[in-house]
């Protein structure tokens, strides 16, 4: 499970941010079901090679955020609940939406091209 979780020294943002996202969008796109069991903290942290307050850190945030739960002595797994996966979907599409924008701002073209060319893609796909 844990070996589609990638870490970019490269990626300005924080590490547990990468690794906590990366969980979040494998919930949201249902790779992980409710109920799913979470690599340990320790292991998770060897097989990505980053420190285990980083995971601890993740984790923790998840937690708070109801997409997962932790059982003392039992591990982290996917939070129950129906509610969990379309909230977790529409964070997912805000977090890509906002790279479309910024890839558009670093191209030149302001939101409006983006919701236009957005507008043409959707039409394509419909026939």
């Amino acid at each position: 499970m844990h070996s589609s979780l990638t870490i970019s020294q490269a990626d300005p943002r924080p590490l547990y941010l990468q690794v906590k996202e990366q969980i979040r969008h494998r919930v949201a796109i249902g790779d992980w079901p409710p109920g799913t069991e979470l690599p340990s903290i320790r292991a998770l942290a060897a097989a990505i090679s980053v420190s285990v307050i980083t995971i601890k850190r993740a984790y923790l945030e998840l937690e708070l955020e109801g997409v997962i739960v932790t059982r003392q002595g039992k591990g982290s797994f996917v939070a129950e609940g129906a509610e969990i996966a379309p909230g977790l979907r529409m964070a997912e599409l805000d977090e890509q939406l906002k790279t479309a924008l910024r890839t558009a701002h670093s191209l030149g073209l302001d939101a409006d091209a983006v919701v236009a060319r957005l507008r043409e893609l959707a039409k394509g796909n419909e026939s």
